[in-house]
């Protein structure tokens, strides 16, 4: 029996993100291989070096998400997925067989870039796919799959860690080698899979992209009420686009609706980073050391942390089409500020280490997984969900490239400022994210319309016709109905050919 059509749409997305899980498993290994002994006997590398080691990969990314834009567009989504396979798997291999630190340095730049290609093109690709009734919970795979990634890395390196002799390299060779695998099966099976409909009736296939339409949602039936409607949506948004919207990176600054939805995207990736998790994840792992958990003890908790926050994934995929995408991210937010103010609050009046107090230590561990269940529920899918559906697809593919572009660009400044802002201000810094979760909260409030279940070629009159202020807007006149309105003039008339030709059949009898 075959597989029901969202079922099918589900699996290609699931298979998809397996470039998402080598991002996952490549920021969780890394921790491991520059604290392995035999890494440091071998390069014994400065806190300068060791730190670029880390840096390297995300400033790598920046440039992947760049090279995807014009990639996605020129080469289609599936090649793109391809070519960023290949060069992970070449930076896999440097890193895996480095004899120097320039070689790591090599291998870190380039996983960093097919990784930048990876994040960008994958929630694309799955946004274009998916019917807009399941779209949320096949774009939130994007996150959930990063947290396998880190899951899986955290276990592996801990069984490399005390699986090898510390004088043995294959203590940090082996959990590096192990990241090629994963992407060496992305890469050598994505082309079996269906490529975009949408890029494909872009770039002149139009036949092609039916063929695809029918495949992902009827079972391969071309003449499907759902599959005919929803192929004719795509060809007149399609062709409105290629008479008036954006066709290069400058005409996204120029144009009011593609500039909007490129602010909102470029925004809530931002945002994500200014929400904290790079730095209560940081100071978490120095509370552990303060409380007296160290070396092999700190996985379990740290492991804790990452069952929690998938726990937080899955709930995530199973809801987010219901409840939608507005207040989800609201509440999120909120529920980062509440968490953040506790956790101020417990740092400033029992500092660990100095108070001795260690039901407060526990304490703010326990914040901080309160913490990791509201971010992983909430804002990390949505950064990811939300800019892949909002764009047309003329400038989709230069749109979320520029906004995972910003996403790595936060994402390393934040990297680099943590522990200093930490080491000079302490618990003081976590000010900053109550006062940047709360402004999200608003700032989305304001501005952020909901697209939870709306087809993607509706998306145009969203943003180019809703008011900027969102809470003024009358739900009810923006209802997404055209491509119902569209699947039930498509039943007309193939009912009606129906009565035509039965009649035709009654009058030869």
């Amino acid at each position: 029996m075959a597989l029901p059509p969202k079922w099918y749409q589900f699996l290609v997305g699931v298979f998809a993100s397996l470039g998402s899980l080598l991002f996952g498993y490549d920021l969780g290994v890394i921790a491991q291989v520059i604290a392995a002994q035999s890494f440091n006997t071998k390069f014994n590398p400065t806190e300068n070096e060791t730190g670029a080691v880390v840096s390297v990969f995300t400033g790598g990314a920046f440039f992947g998400a760049a090279f995807a834009g014009p990639m996605g567009d020129k080469l289609g989504r599936r090649w793109t997925i391809l070519i960023g396979s290949v060069v992970f798997i070449l930076g896999g291999a440097l890193q895996t067989g480095a004899q120097a630190l320039s070689y790591l340095y090599s291998g870190r730049l380039f996983a960093g870039v097919g990784v930048g290609i990876l994040c960008m093109i994958i929630p694309l690709y799955q946004a274009e796919l998916a019917h807009p009734s399941i779209r949320g919970r096949v774009t939130a795979l994007q996150q959930f799959m990063l947290g396998i990634g880190a899951l899986a890395a955290a276990w592996i390196s801990y069984g490399c860690y005390v699986g090898f002799e510390p004088t043995n390299d294959g203590q940090w060779r082996t959990s590096l080698g192990i990241q090629c695998i994963p992407a060496v099966f992305l890469g050598g099976l994505i082309l079996l899979f269906p490529e975009s409909p949408r890029w494909l009736i872009d770039h002149g296939k139009p036949e092609e992209g039916l063929r695809m339409l029918a495949k992902l949602h009827a079972h391969g039936d071309t003449s499907n009420a759902w599959v005919q409607a929803e192929y004719a949506a795509i060809q007149d948004a399609i062709a409105f686009e290629h008479e008036h919207e954006a066709k290069s990176y400058v005409e996204l600054f120029k144009d009011k609706s593609c500039f909007r939805r490129l602010f909102i995207a470029c925004a809530l990736q931002a945002s994500v980073q200014m929400t904290g998790v790079s730095a209560i994840q940081y100071y978490s792992v120095t509370i552990y050391g303060l409380m007296g958990i160290e070396g092999d003890d700190t996985l379990q908790y740290q492991a804790i942390s990452s069952v929690i926050a998938l726990v937080a994934q899955a709930l995530c995929i199973l809801l987010i089409d219901r409840f939608g995408r507005r207040w989800p991210l609201i509440l999120g937010n909120l529920g980062n500020c509440v968490t953040f103010i506790i956790a101020t609050i417990m740092l400033a009046v029992y500092p660990p280490g100095a108070s001795n107090n260690q039901a407060a230590a526990w304490g703010f561990i326990v914040v901080t997984w309160v913490y990791n269940f509201s971010f992983s529920a909430t804002c990390g899918p949505l950064s990811w969900i939300i800019p892949a559906e909002i764009f047309d697809t003329k400038t989709r593919s230069k749109g979320v490239s520029i906004a995972t572009m910003v996403s790595f660009a936060f994402n390393t400044m934040i990297g680099q400022v943590t522990g200093p802002a930490m080491s000079a201000v302490g618990y003081k810094f976590y000010l900053l994210f109550v006062i940047c979760n709360f402004t999200n909260a608003v700032f989305f409030w304001a501005i952020l319309p909901e697209t939870a279940r709306r087809p993607l070629e509706e998306m145009n009159r969203l943003f180019s016709e809703a008011p900027l202020f969102v809470p003024s807007m009358k739900q009810s006149d923006w209802a997404s109905n055209d491509l119902e309105r569209r699947v039930e003039e498509v039943k007309a008339k193939q009912e009606g050919f129906a009565h035509t030709e039965a009649g035709s059949g009654a009058v030869g009898h």
